[in-house]
């Protein structure tokens, strides 16, 4: 792999304002990867004249949403070279081209340094990678679409470590994209890989060499390693193409595993976990929830998603509060409430999602905060809202950038935000927005 430090920079500032130090969002849907937002001094509604941008700079096309870290946005992408992005479901597209991992400062957008290594494409939705860099310890990781992981000092981008888990473990890239968010526990690096009996690997933070590996399935899935504690015993939850797994993560003993097979491969979602109920789905109206035992680790299937009950989640993760799910249907591309007891719908919008069509896939990314929801939709707006068990209320929402891909032929933007320093951080295909959320 080749370290390049190159490439043009601008950066446009606008209506810069001061924020203080707060919570920052150092991996994928925050600090505890859970979809919340603890700070404070955030608008309770979005005003008509909208919201103060800070800034914005140019990026190349990636799925990855930024992380932020002690003053510092890291992001990755992909500047294509060669070839032709086509968005054929059942095709690997091949490019050439290179992906990168930029870091900004958060406050005003300037670029602070890049790393860039070749990387030939041969995946379906070749846009660029898919998973959010993680900040811990004055390094950041990144895990590549075809699989390079890497880990350089937060500071400067030199590289620390690196590894090609394509030729490691002697697999492949799935059909999307290597998309299992990396999870840090510990002094330990939890990777979804891929290949016999190395479903998920576990690495050494530090010096990236192998610490254990397991399980063998059809395929290994995009689901995020997940960390739950039940029965007072810490589990990892790796939800392979074919079936939900508890492993012990200190060494990756298996506790009990449930079938769950979506259609295509596609377990995306990271499981939920409230009180003692798991629940999980994904496309082919595949969904369930678990019981799980309080006295040992054992799940008990409680129930399994029908037609028009549950709701199937893909690219976005769903949140449980107060006996129900609140996410975002696959097959309908309607965000839904329904009840955890049982999977019954209770009420469905496109609103925060599509507009006022039924779309397949169609997707909104949702953060909690206080007793309100931020949706940051595939139509590039941020969302304010209010979801219960009784309906869905909005309180405004302002248009932060275009969507730049394309899915089932309309334009989409799927990346998840990240919210830090009392603003919102979101990317498309071309740029990286900061915009103000301060009261």
């Amino acid at each position: 792999m080749m370290l390049v430090k190159s490439g043009a920079w601008c950066v446009l500032v606008t209506g810069m304002i001061a924020t203080a130090s707060a919570d920052d969002w150092p991996q994928w849907r925050g600090p505890l990867r859970d979809g919340i937002w603890r700070e404070t001094g955030i608008v309770d509604t979005i005003p008509e004249q909208g919201l103060p941008v800070k800034w914005r700079v140019p990026v190349a096309a990636g799925y990855s949403g930024p992380a932020v870290a002690e003053g510092r946005v890291y992001l990755t992408d992909y500047v294509r070279e060669a070839g032709e992005v086509k968005n054929d479901p059942g095709t690997r597209n091949e490019l050439q081209g290179q992906e990168r991992v930029l870091c900004f400062d958060a406050d005003t957008g300037r670029p602070l340094w890049q790393h860039t290594y070749p990387c030939p494409y041969k995946i379906s939705y070749p846009s660029g990678p898919r998973t959010t860099p993680t900040v811990v310890d004055g390094k950041v990781y990144t895990l590549g679409a075809e699989g390079h992981l890497l880990c350089l000092a937060a500071d400067s981008g030199q590289v620390v470590w690196q590894k090609s888990l394509k030729e490691a473990y002697h697999t492949e890239a799935p059909i999307w994209g290597f998309s299992g968010h990396p999870l840090i526990d510990g002094d330990q690096l939890i990777c979804l890989v891929g290949g016999a009996g190395s479903v998920v690997v576990s690495f050494d933070k530090e010096t990236g060499h192998e610490r254990w590996k397991a399980l063998s399935a059809s395929e290994p899935g995009y689901a995020p390693p997940t960390l739950i504690t039940a029965a007072g015993v810490r589990q990892l939850l790796i939800w392979d193409a074919d079936k939900l797994n508890s492993l012990n993560p200190e060494n990756g003993a298996v506790y009990w595993s449930q079938p769950l097979k979506p259609g295509y491969g596609m377990s995306i979602m990271a499981p939920q976990l409230s009180g003692d109920t798991l629940f999980a789905s994904g496309i082919g109206k595949v969904g369930a929830a678990f019981r799980l035992a309080m006295d040992r680790p054992q799940a008990e299937r409680l129930w399994d998603g029908a037609a028009k009950s549950a709701v199937y989640c893909a690219n976005s993760t769903p949140y449980l509060s107060h006996g129900m799910i609140y996410g975002v249907d696959c097959d309908t591309g309607f965000l839904m409430g329904a009840k955890l007891e049982n999977g019954e719908r209770v009420w469905e919008t496109s609103a925060p999602t599509s507009g006022t069509r039924r779309a397949r896939h169609a997707t909104a990314f949702l953060v909690q905060h206080d007793d309100r929801t931020f949706l940051f939709s595939e139509t590039g707006d941020l969302i304010l809202a209010r979801l219960t068990p009784e309906k869905y209320e909005e309180f405004g929402r302002f248009h932060v950038l275009d969507p730049t891909g394309e899915c089932f032929g309309r334009d989409v933007v799927w990346s998840h935000p990240a919210f830090a320093q009392r603003c919102v951080f979101a990317r498309n295909d071309r740029e990286l927005v900061c915009v103000s959320l301060a009261r």
